[in-house]
């Protein structure tokens, strides 16, 4: 009898060879080459756009040079499974077939899919960048961060932040270095297709004192834009917020609208009388509605040293938003190496921005000779100092907040402002303030929204 042969089983029998395994071992092979910089290598090229389209996908996905844009625009279906990458990573096979594929094509369609993203976010090139290179990329990277359950935009903050956040920082600040900017801000044309973010605001306010025309017209423009768009977030976390304590030490105004109803019948239950039903009441209850009445102050110091940047923005614009409202009397310092009274300007965010001058070191002793003259009721100013304090006289520095802590001021340290509660701060301060008993307050913009009207209200 003839032996029977051996070898593996035929592909789709158990135990035989995987074929959507292999596809998408080709897809990463080919996302790690390109990523490494090393060159185009045909064949694994042909095999990556054989295993998209086995998966149902069209060859364009696997084309670089294309944005996701263009890619949605012209195959519409595949915008809602770009956005849930991370779902169907999390669902398993049950969250993939829920897409309407079978479980290994819907894998191998993810993995192409991730591979597009990850490549045209991460493969940035050399060499000059142009405005539309660059709005390009800021959208491509919208659509990786939407991936991650984000929205576009959040997840790009300071470049030290760390992770995929601060990767994505870093390479849009590279990529907004290496753009021509004056160039691109003296045509309108071009100006017009750049994104506003915070590191194409950075190097405006860098470079500003080297703008004039119609360069000058157009970074105004991008600033203006990209601190209304801030400002309108901010309005909404102030107004969310809540409005600080109730004075309890003022009787309650016994007016109708402030009748409390519910406490009024509960205190008055013992006066009912089953006989006739009714509820006799001996004692009407009233809420507590006063709150400040004298004008709080309101001083903000912020550290526009170079790593300071987005605090520096954040900080401008929540200034003139808590200037808005009654009652308050806010006052701005920014400082480096040297203090700048801010405060004439502090109601419009935009010539505020205008007037700093990023960079340089960080010494807190000029802002402090601002902020002393002040405060003439300490009891009823907050100074908040936004900084990583990282400072050179740093006993001095820190001797002299403690002083203002000591008089009765409320004293509010914060490592950052920004959106997403990232923060850096010296750990000899972080210490000392926590010693003092007033930490430092958490980076995110929402803490400090809400500390500031609970003491303001």
């Amino acid at each position: 009898m003839a032996e029977a042969e051996t070898g593996p089983p035929p592909p789709g029998e158990p135990g035989g060879p995987d074929p959507h395994r292999n596809r998408r071992q080709v897809l990463y092979w080919r996302l790690l080459a390109r990523l490494s910089g090393a060159e185009e290598q045909p064949a694994l090229e042909s095999a990556g756009v054989a295993a998209a389209e086995a998966a149902g996908l069209p060859p364009a996905v696997m084309d670089p040079g294309v944005s996701v844009d263009s890619l949605v625009q012209r195959f519409p279906e595949l915008a809602a499974e770009l956005q849930g990458l991370s779902e169907v990573a999390g669902a398993g096979a049950e969250g993939a077939s829920a897409l309407g594929a079978p479980v290994g094509d819907q894998e191998v369609r993810r993995a192409a899919l991730m591979s597009k993203l990850l490549l045209n976010v991460f493969s940035t090139g050399s060499g000059d960048v142009t405005a539309e290179q660059l709005s390009s990329w800021q959208s491509d990277a919208g659509w990786l961060e939407q991936a991650y359950g984000h929205a576009p935009g959040s997840m790009r903050g300071r470049p030290r932040a760390g992770g995929l956040a601060g990767t994505l920082g870093e390479l849009e600040g590279d990529l907004v270095r290496r753009m021509r900017l004056r160039e691109v801000l003296a045509d309108d044309a071009l100006a017009s297709r750049l994104t506003p973010s915070m590191s194409l605001i950075e190097q405006l306010l860098r470079d500003k004192s080297n703008l004039s025309g119609t360069a000058l017209a157009n970074a105004k423009a991008l600033i203006r834009r990209y601190v209304d768009e801030v400002a309108e977030v901010l309005r909404t976390q102030v107004a969310q917020a809540s409005a600080g304590t109730v004075d309890r030490s003022v009787p309650p105004k016994r007016v109708f609208r402030n009748l409390d109803l519910q406490r009024t019948i509960w205190k008055n239950l013992p006066n009912w009388s089953p006989d006739d039903q009714r509820l006799y009441v001996d004692r009407l209850y009233y809420r507590h509605t006063s709150k400040r009445i004298e004008p709080a102050r309101l001083i903000v110091v912020v550290d526009q040293s170079g790593s300071m940047v987005d605090s520096m923005v954040n900080c401008t614009i929540l200034a003139s938003i808590f200037a808005g409202l009654p009652k308050v009397d806010v006052h701005l310092v920014a400082y480096d190496t040297r203090a700048l009274d801010l405060t004439p300007w502090v109601h419009d965010p935009f010539e505020t921005l205008l007037r700093t001058q990023l960079g340089g070191g960080t010494d807190g002793t000029a802002a402090l000779e601002h902020v002393r003259p002040k405060i003439a009721d300490p009891r009823n100013t907050v100074v908040v100092w936004i900084s990583d304090f990282y400072e050179w006289n740093e006993r001095t520095v820190f001797g002299g907040m403690e002083s203002l802590h000591r008089s009765g001021v409320r004293f509010i340290p914060v490592g950052s402002v920004t959106s997403g509660g990232r923060q850096s701060v010296n750990p000899w301060f972080r210490q000392r303030f926590k010693d003092m008993g007033t930490p430092v307050l958490s980076g995110h913009v929402k803490k400090l929204v809400h500390e500031l009207k609970n003491f303001l209200g």
